[in-house]
């Protein structure tokens, strides 16, 4: 999306949104010779997503970040500091990791971890006590993230024991990722297993103060779990209630008829404290940054507000040597492999041209071809991905070559329908995909649950071809009562041009928009005054100054 044309406010990044986001303190294990081994990978994706978390527009999704690392000793690397516009603080930290020791063999002491971990829990309780921040604090308790490439029974034992005394009321989530060696086997399952070596007795201790994570030595899948803290982590609600019609089997089964709306009548929204009915609750989570969250960064995704997006750049007459934006197929899908919740932005269709200064014979020739290729989708349940190179990148001579010595690019997916087009959809890449972890139930859900859905969505009405036209929003009546609610326009010039000031006065200027709207305005007539015979001046001995007032200055007594 433009960042000139789009909205301010973002749909997914309300004012209410992300209102308990903790804190962050990021214990980074470098002691080698496991550092050696993942060193490459937790830097790049640490700066990659520190870069991205400090670029976000919209509400704060990471207020605050400190980062630790243990080697021989524990270090201090940043303490906690606001993650937000602070892109070149964080990749100095980043660097400073980078730099650490990865040969040799440190003899670190057991305990460098857990004090880290104290250290940073007692550094945010001085930041609440001291520091003044704009505002109230989103949490009162920071998450603290060990990050190490030990094995994991080991590290989780020790922070066991060694957090046993230690005051944790500060402490909201205590997290071990433990990144998987090249000789290690990764579990990839949600559910990790316990460590080897682990009494079953302490499981309990696991799983309310410790939580292990186990992930590959990558660096997408160590970017993927840093940005999970991106996502809306307020609980203290439910987001969304899903009501279907009342179903006739389970409590609140009382069947009721209700008279079928008229044609062209929107029904309106069911009561939420309606028994009858079946009501879902559920949470809202983003499958994806939007680009307009970018404010700085432009043509991040392809261009689909409107038509005039696609077409091309020109300034006063027509400028035939630019040539049009140019999409180069790079894949085929599979119709049914592509998930619909990477696909952002508007559709835009594409069809073939009937640009007049095209030869007959060529333009059947492209509509032919054109035909071929939706026909040919259609046939095989294929999409098509291509790529679309920045303005800048074109402009340097990039074409359609892509990301080609760190070009911005950016992707979409080419559907076929029915009638002779294609759908253009802009697709998320990489940098802009959130982690979305949802579960695969192995099971049929039980039997009263499924009664109970079935039958209530035995009580909708089913279209065999939806046709959008039958659907209102009451838009029309919404523009009317906003335009009866606000002044005319000539009204408001009228109203505007009675205030004027008297002639004479200084006229206070309120910035460039002021300034306009003072020369739009046409200057009212002066004021005839009546003359007044001048004063003749004032004998010496006529009054004393101390004696005389301010009125009596003013309107003298005429003299006889």
């Amino acid at each position: 999306m433009s960042f000139r044309n789009k909205p301010r406010g973002v749909a997914a990044a309300c004012s209410s949104s992300f209102s308990r986001q903790p804190p962050r303190v990021l214990v980074v294990d470098t002691a080698p010779p496991w550092w050696r081994e993942v060193c490459h990978s937790v830097c790049e994706a640490l700066d990659g997503f520190l870069t991205l978390a400090s670029s976000l527009d919209g509400p704060c999704r990471l207020p605050l970040l400190s980062l630790y690392a243990v080697s021989s000793h524990t270090e201090c690397l940043l303490p906690l500091a606001q993650v937000k516009g602070n892109v070149q603080r964080l990749r100095s930290c980043v660097e400073e990791l980078r730099s650490a020791p990865r040969e040799g063999c440190v003899g670190a002491r057991d305990s460098l971890l857990q004090e880290a971990v104290q250290d940073s829990l007692l550094q945010f309780k001085q930041y609440l006590r001291h520091v003044t921040v704009r505002g109230p604090i989103s949490s009162s308790s920071a998450e603290v993230t060990v990050l190490t490439s030990r094995p994991a029974g080991g590290v989780v034992r020790q922070l066991e024991a060694g957090l046993k005394d230690t005051d944790l009321v500060s402490l909201r989530r205590l997290v071990v990722i433990c990144i998987a060696r090249d000789n290690d086997a990764p579990s990839n399952s949600p559910e990790t297993p316990l460590p080897a070596g682990l009494d079953p007795e302490d499981s309990l201790v696991l799983g309310t103060e410790v939580e292990l994570l186990q992930v590959e030595n990558d660096t997408v899948a160590l970017e993927t779990v840093f940005k999970g803290w991106l996502h809306d982590l307020g609980g203290d609600r439910e987001h969304l209630h899903l009501l279907l019609p009342p179903s006739l089997q389970g409590p609140g089964s009382a069947p009721r008829h209700t008279p079928s709306p008229a044609p062209g009548h929107t029904p309106s929204a069911s009561p939420a404290h309606d028994a009858s009915s079946v009501c879902l609750k559920c949470d809202v989570q983003e499958r994806l940054l939007s680009p307009a969250l970018f404010a700085s960064t432009p043509d991040l995704g392809p261009n689909t507000e409107t038509v005039c997006d696609f077409h091309p750049p020109t300034k006063g007459p027509t400028n035939q040597s630019t040539p049009p934006h140019r999409l180069t197929i790079i894949k085929a899908l599979r119709a049914d492999g592509v998930c619909e919740s990477v696909l952002y932005g508007l559709p835009l269709i594409i069809k073939p041209t009937n640009c007049w200064q095209l030869d007959w014979d060529e333009m059947e020739a492209n509509h032919q071809l054109f035909h071929a290729l939706c026909h040919t989708l259609r046939s095989q349940g294929w999409f098509l991905l291509a790529r679309c190179a920045s303005v800048s990148s074109r402009g340097a001579g990039v074409g359609g070559a892509g990301a080609v010595g760190g070009a911005l690019c950016s992707y979409a997916v080419l559907q076929p329908s029915a009638s002779l087009s294609l759908l253009l959809k802009p697709v998320a890449a990489r940098e802009l995909l959130l982690p979305c972890a949802l579960s695969v139930p192995s099971a049929d859900p039980p039997h009263r649950a499924l009664t109970r859905i079935q039958s209530s969505l035995a009580q909708l009405e089913e279209d065999p071809v939806f046709n959008p036209l039958c659907l209102r929003t009451n838009l029309y009546p919404h523009l009317r009562s906003l335009q009866a609610r606000s002044p005319y326009p000539y009204r408001t010039q009228q109203r505007r041009d009675t205030h004027c000031p008297a002639e004479g006065t200084a006229t206070p200027q309120h910035g460039r928009q002021s300034q306009a709207r003072a020369r739009a305005t046409v200057a009212p007539l002066p004021l005839k005054r009546p003359a007044r015979p001048p004063i003749p001046p004032l004998p010496m001995t006529c009054c004393t100054p101390s004696l005389c007032s301010a009125q009596d200055l003013l309107h003298p007594a005429p003299l006889l």
